[in-house]
This record gives C-alpha cells, structure tokens and sequence, in this order.
C-alpha cells in the first residue's frame, strides 16, 4: 500500500523571494540538451507498446 504524501510546507521571508524570481526568469535551456531528450523519447517510443 502506498504511503500518504504529505503536505507541502509553505515558503516564508528570503527563500520565497529566491524561489519566486528563479520561478520568473528560468535557466535556458541549451539545444544539445533538447535534442538529447527528444532523442531519449523516440527510442523509449519506439520500444514501448501500449495496447489501447
């Protein structure tokens, strides 16, 4: 059986203020790494059957 999650806590003072502007202006993400996942995708879809 599966054990409950639990509640997320709440951010208060200075990380709040950190978590809201990395929230805002996010890291770029370079093309290398999106071809790589793309890339990653295609093969696991490519192996997954999936009756529906």
């Amino acid at each position: 059986m599966a054990r409950p999650i639990k509640e997320t806590p709440t951010l208060y003072g200075e990380d709040a203020r950190i978590f809201e502007k990395k929230v805002a202006n996010p890291k770029p993400v370079s093309r290398e790494d999106v071809l790589a996942a793309q890339d990653a995708y295609n093969k696991f879809m490519s192996i997954a059957k999936f009756p529906f």
